[in-house]
């Protein structure tokens, strides 16, 4: 499972000024050599292509081949709508199963965009996983230089909250990184930034008490206990949340 691609981002940071090549070639060598042998589903929960409203060139030409190795090398493909994937069956092979932004439920788990609600069958799984927020940690040294780096971040939704849209919700929540790394990130724990999306804006998630975990597995504890001022100088990996559009 995978979020997040924006493929032909390049194009929009070449309007900007910023050359560089693709790497769409790169990402599905990443997902080859992460899948292995072991995996025969892929889903994707979201914002395929980078453009919106209207596509690329570059869309045009590497989201269909894309898809259509990822059909080579896995038996079923899932594609979620994000809030970037307007028309986004245009560019699919016709094998490829295109969901609904309210999610897919498989078995215990259900999978969502992040940029809408879910349906009440998605919420009644007992994880709820999520992209579009491009989640990433911010660290600030002693002399207010700051940093940051994707991550993950794994919560739970409260016990006690009132859930007039919903019958049952999920027992946690899991937001995983942009998988293209051009995107950089956008950080989680600076003070007073709220997160995207409807769900992790809403009374019914427990944010403080979540734990942010990097890439690599490191768990750096919660993320109440990482909160930072984001004020000061910021030299940050990647590109930043504005220079990407949502």
């Amino acid at each position: 499972m995978i979020s997040d691609l924006h493929i032909g981002v390049e194009t929009h940071l070449r309007s900007k000024g910023f050359h560089i090549a693709s790497r769409t070639d790169d990402m599905m060598d990443e997902i080859r050599e992460a899948a292995g042998t072991v995996c025969s589903r892929m889903i994707v929960i979201g914002d395929i292509k980078d453009s919106v409203p209207g596509s690329t060139r570059q869309e045009h030409r590497e989201v269909p081949m894309f898809f259509d190795r990822l059909l080579e090398y896995f038996d079923s493909v899932d594609v979620v709508r994000g809030n970037h994937d307007t028309n986004i069956e245009e560019f699919l092979p016709g094998r490829v199963n295109i969901r609904p932004a309210s999610g897919l439920r498989l078995h215990d788990t259900g999978f969502i965009h992040g940029h809408t609600w879910p349906s009440s069958e998605v919420m009644s799984a007992d994880v709820l996983v999520m992209g579009h927020t491009h989640p990433a940690v911010m660290f600030k040294d002693g002399i207010g230089r700051m940093v940051s780096e994707p991550c993950w971040i794994r919560g739970r939704f409260k016990e006690d909250a009132d859930a007039e849209r919903f019958e049952r919700l999920p027992e946690e929540f899991i937001v995983v990184p942009a998988f293209n790394r051009m995107l950089g990130g956008s950080p989680v724990n600076i003070i007073g930034e709220p997160l995207l999306g409807p769900v992790l804006n809403s009374d019914l998630v427990d944010l403080d008490d979540a734990t942010v975990h990097l890439l690599d597995g490191i768990n750096l504890g919660r993320r109440i206990d990482l909160m930072i001022d984001g004020r000061g100088p910021r030299a940050g990996r990647g590109l930043r949340r504005k220079d990407v559009k949502e």
